[in-house]
């Protein structure tokens, strides 16, 4: 069948930036001068014999294709190595830090979108009129806004009035709190963290549906819908938003990239116990594994995004069936 070939072809594709990625971040990361070992020596309560065990349970002492094999390997058992920090398999640590980030960048992803459709429709509808001026004024400013200063700024902001959690996924009593009270908790903690990373992907998204959409509006098909008395609301939604949509499809798999890169800052900055948090804790203690199995993960989850982007663009555009896997 065309669509399983189309399928397979874009996980086959996927599999090879995958591995590929994996090979890459394990010899940067074992190339990086120092290791796990040599921090352990400066401190005098730690025997040379505990850091001989370490190494040997870790594959420290083997050569670095070996001690990719064996990584690939854990894979299978679903371990993804061994983290020296916690002193166990990395698996168990990933699967909690994936669902933390997932819970932010999948509301993220919808909000920012269900606000840069039809803020940009309406710009590409209104181009050089004051809701066009003003989208690209506003949008600019938010664009050239560092990720890393949007988050602190949310943070004063949250400081100053009180109204929401300052960091953290949830309160110090929130095992004592009912299960409504514990959704409610967890809902005002990620507020803060969900409002920074569709900030961040906004302007991107806004300027891309503004483009799109301008170029279907000057389409004569549009001109003479809009003659012949269709209503602007649905011309834009309708129609124009129905053609100008492969470009915009394309873009939802990209853009899952950048708010995973940006969700890795914002974690941090906000204490939210994902990947980003994870990765940067490990690259400090040189904890190999977990550096190369967060990143795989990283890449695994924007992998997932292409993957339905195209899929989606596979349902959308006959001219990919017709084309190619006809």
């Amino acid at each position: 069948m065309p669509a399983v070939r189309y399928l397979c072809l874009r996980i086959g594709h996927g599999l090879l930036v995958l591995l590929g990625v994996s090979l890459l971040s394990f010899l940067l990361a074992a190339a990086a001068p120092g290791t796990f070992a040599d921090e352990l020596r400066l401190d005098p309560r730690v025997s040379p014999e505990t850091i001989a065990t370490l190494q040997a349970r870790y594959g420290a002492n083997r050569p670095v294709a070996e001690q990719y094999v064996l990584w690939l390997r854990s894979i299978g058992r679903g371990e993804f190595g061994f983290s020296v920090i916690y002193n166990g398999p990395v698996g168990p640590l990933l699967w909690p830090r994936v669902r933390n980030t997932l819970l932010l960048t999948v509301p993220a992803t919808v909000f920012a979108w269900l606000i840069a459709v039809p803020i940009g429709a309406w710009a590409a509808a209104g181009r050089g009129g004051w809701l066009d001026r003003s989208t690209t004024a506003v949008t600019t400013a938010l664009a050239g806004i560092p990720e890393i200063v949007l988050g602190v700024g949310l943070l004063f902001i949250a400081v100053r009035t009180g109204y929401f959690p300052t960091g953290g996924m949830t309160s110090l009593d929130f095992d004592d709190l009912a299960p409504w009270q514990k959704m409610r908790d967890v809902v005002s903690h990620f507020f803060l963290p969900v409002a920074a990373l569709a900030l961040i992907s906004l302007p991107v998204l806004v300027r891309h549906v503004r483009a799109s959409l301008g170029e279907v509006l000057r389409a004569p098909f549009i001109q003479a819908a809009r003659a012949a008395g269709v209503p602007e609301r649905r011309l834009l939604f309708r129609h124009a938003l129905r053609v100008g949509a492969n470009p915009l499809i394309s873009l939802a798999g990209l853009s899952a990239a950048g708010l995973l890169s940006a969700s890795l800052v914002i974690e941090t900055i906000m204490s939210w116990p994902g990947l980003g948090p994870l990765m940067l804790d490990a690259v400090l203690a040189r904890d190999l594994h977990v550096v190369v199995a967060a990143a795989t993960c990283s890449t695994v989850l924007l992998i997932a995004g292409n993957l339905c982007a195209d899929g989606l663009l596979y349902l959308a555009d006959p001219r990919i069936r017709i084309g190619r896997f006809s």
